[in-house]
């Protein structure tokens, strides 16, 4: 049978086996399945030497038999098989029942392939009747034994047992310098993926290649065909490296490809034009200022409204280091185009920020924020707040400020999403902290449209991104960064405490006394709320603590340490994300007019709540965050003209990965670096994740850390095809290498307009 790579698997391997593989692994093309890579490789003679599994996992290891004992059953009659292995790395032992057909075959010095779930007896794997095969070795023949299962992977499953056999079955392609082990699951094993694998590169007869001869040439790669084979069926250690280093490119020019096709989407569409307009409200705050804006903050709304005045939609990523001024920047832009006559939406993850936005912005304002009321100053416009905790006579008035157009900016949480908010004249959308909205989120505001007109689209964020993370989570967008702070925000001093050192935990709280008593705010932030009292808050909480290997402080816990202590003769308050709305808006409030002299609080405090007056922090089990959240938090103190100070409080031992990173904050105010070290410290987990389709993705080998340079030169090649064949009609080797890697739904996804 011929196949080509953008086919559907039914037709290869039938509707049953594509239905397991699409629910079990997400592949569902002929192209998907050749480009689902092996993870590991068990070299001809050798062990899987596979690392430490959780209990529960479903593994395939290749491992050497010790021991095999024949012991009695003692709950039932009957035999059973205990065998200990090691896989190179680690013994295991393995069990069988109404082994003796199975203790022929398992016996001392063989070489045998085992998949089965993990399960841990005082601290020793074990895995018990798994589906198993005797494997060749080198001095050995081809001729093995295995479950029928293993054996089918082969081509002969006719035995005569439906569970076990132990009649030898031609396992040729077990003869093999190297045996490939894919990421599998216990509806769907390493070797059912293998031999449908075997069968769409029989199948197909050559996969296209998306490069030119002088493409691969120009980047020493090998042609994409060879590099498919060679992953899965290769002969030496030299063929796998060839084939990483072409399939790693291949990832990368695919979400690159994959992006410039958004990002060039926007191509011949027209956006509002936006000029400056003397003596509109971008004018009157300007004069109003107290300060001079920095270099770095003239520059980026420069860049910003050159493209405001272009014509086309903007879509463009503001980031920058805690407190430099983007909130500024954005309201400066948000005037210009209300003083075109256009309103703006800004979205914020979580109701105490779009409060806090709120806040700063009509006292930013003053005067110019109140239209219609007898103190605004003229020229003046509105800015409303909508969140989903109000009340109907709130929201109502709400919606109805933003569909007439007397709200000039519109600042919500998720409840601006919803169907029911319309806009007059929607022109910029500002989504803040993007990485906490999908893409599909943030463009559901951008099409609430008036006419043909596509609203500009600026994200913020306050977490400095890697250049990597930007070029390819962000990849759609253009960028610019904010790196230098305003006049008068000073450094802010960081200090690790651990909780082993008495007279450090001691001189922790004698400074958040001092702090208090000489009139400053302090924020005191666990990782965690604490128990609710229902069956779910405690299981989380045990979840958490077993996680972690330590007991954590949670933030209920904290408050009562803190005001049932000496320090409970200030004014202390609790804020978490399970209290009303209304109660955490008032506690908040009370906090920013200085009524409230320690804050208790989880990470609501995150992002853009700005206390002048609060100058220390301490971060309870500091260890429990990321580098760069821990740069977040402590950006909330020292905002005011006077010195911060965090302080990390932590049980992590000396020397430890977690102790190390929390040494690298202490260190440095640097949220570059710091994103750069977080980054490394997660590897990429699930970033590339965020692009948030709702599909996993392929990718196997393209890394945020290592391959800078190849994510580089893949996007330069993307913009050099991409606007000038925006549906890829052209390139259908490209089209379906997009496809292949990461998936038709998200490759379209993201191509969306």
């Amino acid at each position: 049978m011929s196949a080509r790579t953008d086919d559907p698997l039914g037709g290869l391997l039938g509707d049953a086996k594509a239905t397991t593989f699409a629910e079990e692994i997400g592949v569902h093309t002929v192209g998907e399945l050749i480009r689902y890579i092996p993870h590991r490789y068990v070299k001809q003679g050798q062990l899987s030497a596979q690392s430490r599994p959780e209990a529960g996992e479903w593994v395939t290891l290749v491992a050497r038999v010790e021991k095999a004992d024949m012991r009695s059953m003692k709950s039932r009659k009957g035999k059973m098989l205990v065998v200990k292995a090691t896989d190179g790395s680690q013994s295991f032992s393995v069990t069988f029942f109404n082994p003796y057909a199975i203790a022929r075959a398992l016996t001392p010095g063989v070489r045998m392939m085992v998949a089965g779930t993990v399960g841990y007896f005082n601290n020793t794997m074990q895995l018990t009747h798994p589906n198993w095969m005797v494997l060749p070795d080198e001095a050995g023949g081809i001729d093995s034994v295995g479950s029928a299962m293993m054996l089918s992977m082969a081509g002969d499953a006719a035995t005569s047992s439906p569970t076990d056999a132990t009649d030898p079955a031609d396992l040729g392609e077990f003869d093999r310098p190297f045996i490939p082990v894919y990421p599998a699951t216990k509806a769907l094993q390493t070797w059912d993926i293998w031999r449908a694998v075997r069968t769409a590169l029989d199948a197909v007869d050559t996969v296209e290649d998306p490069l030119s001869d002088a493409e691969r040439d120009a980047r020493g790669l090998i042609a994409a065909d060879a590099a498919l084979r060679a992953i899965h069926l290769p002969e030496t250690s030299d063929e796998i490296d060839a084939a990483r280093t072409r399939l790693t490119f291949d990832e990368a020019l695919a979400l690159q490809v994959a992006l410039a096709r958004r990002r060039f989407a926007d191509s011949g569409r027209t956006g509002p034009t936006c000029d400056h307009v003397e003596h509109g409200l971008e004018d009157a705050l300007r004069a109003r200022l107290p300060f001079t804006l920095t270099d770095g903050q003239q520059t980026v709304i420069g860049e910003i409204c050159d493209q405001l005045g272009s014509g086309e939609p903007m879509s463009r990523l503001l980031q920058g280091e805690v407190g430099s001024g983007k909130t500024l920047v954005a309201l400066l832009c948000m005037l210009r185009m209300i003083d075109n006559g256009y309103q703006c939406a800004l979205l914020a993850p979580t109701e105490v920020l779009a409060a806090q936005h709120h806040r700063t912005l009509t006292t930013m304002l003053g005067g110019l924020a109140r239209a219609g009321e007898l103190d605004a100053e003229d020229p003046a416009t509105r800015v409303t707040l909508l969140t989903g905790s109000m009340k109907t006579a709130g929201k109502r008035a709400a919606l109805l400020e933003a569909v007439t157009g007397t709200a000039g900016i519109v600042i919500g949480t998720h409840a601006l999403l919803e169907d029911r908010v319309d806009f007059f004249n929607l022109g910029l959308v500002v989504v803040d902290e993007q990485h906490r909205f999908g893409v599909e989120q943030r463009d559901t505001l951008r099409s609430r449209r008036r006419d043909d007109l596509v609203p500009h689209m600026l994200v913020m964020t306050a977490t400095p991104i890697p250049r990597t993370v930007a070029m390819t989570v962000y990849g759609d967008l253009d960028t610019s960064t904010l790196r230098e702070l305003p006049a008068g925000r000073r450094a802010i001093t960081t200090n690790v405490v651990p909780q082993y050192l008495p007279k450090f935990e001691s001189r922790l709280w004698e400074v958040v006394d001092e702090e208090v008593t000489a009139g400053r705010q302090v924020y005191v932030v666990c990782s965690r709320i604490g128990d609710d009292g229902t069956a779910a808050g405690a299981k989380s909480e045990e979840r958490e603590q077993r996680g972690q290997g330590m007991p954590t402080r949670s933030a209920v816990e904290m408050f009562a340490e803190i005001t049932s202590g000496p320090l409970g003769r200030h004014r202390v308050e609790l804020l978490h994300g399970r209290l009303p709305a209304d109660e955490k808006t008032a506690v908040m409030d009370a906090f920013t007019r200085g009524e409230i002299d320690i804050l208790v609080s989880t990470t609501v405090v995150e992002v853009g709540v700005d206390v002048a007056n609060a100058t220390t922090m301490v971060i309870v089990d500091a260890e429990r965050f990321g580098v760069s959240q821990l740069h977040q938090l402590r950006g909330r103190v020292g905002r005011g003209g006077l010195p911060g100070r965090c302080f990390l409080r932590t049980a992590t031992k000396a020397g430890s990965p977690a102790m190390e990173r929390l040494r690298a904050v202490e260190a440095s105010n640097d949220g570059f670096e710091l994103a750069r070290i977080d980054l490394i410290a997660r590897r990429e987990g699930d970033v590339l994740g965020a692009l948030q389709s709702g599909e996993s993705s392929s990718l196997r080998f393209l890394s945020l850390i290592d391959d800078v340079d190849v994510i580089a030169d893949a996007r330069v090649l993307a913009a050099e095809i991409v606007p000038g064949d925006i549906t890829l009609a052209r390139h259908r080797p490209l089209a379906l290498l997009v496809e292949s890697v990461l998936g038709p739904s998200r490759a379209a996804f993201l191509a969306k307009p």
